[in-house]
């Protein structure tokens, strides 16, 4: 069963955006500021690395083989460094 929602990210905190474990997922920052997104095989992120989505940008049906090379990754997370937190839009199966 696909999952589709809009998902708050708090402020300054790792947010796990998958709900189980996928091979691929569509995204879009929807926030006035920028996200950043990394893949794991399940443990929470540490450190301020991942790929930088600025508003309005995002991936469609990416797998995350591709998205995320030599990490065999399973999970997504994103990360908002604004006070105010971020908006992002999210689907996978």
């Amino acid at each position: 069963m696909a999952n589709q929602t809009t998902l708050f990210i708090e402020p300054e905190t790792w947010t796990e955006i998958t709900d189980a474990d996928v091979s691929a997922i569509t995204f879009q920052n929807r926030s006035k500021g920028h996200i950043l997104v990394v893949g794991t095989n399940g443990s929470t992120p540490s450190g301020y690395e991942g790929i930088r989505y600025n508003p309005g940008q995002g991936e469609r049906n990416v797998f995350l083989a591709d998205l995320f090379p030599g990490a065999s990754a399973t999970r997504v997370w994103v990360y908002a460094p604004e006070a105010y937190g971020a908006e992002v839009f999210v689907s996978h199966a």
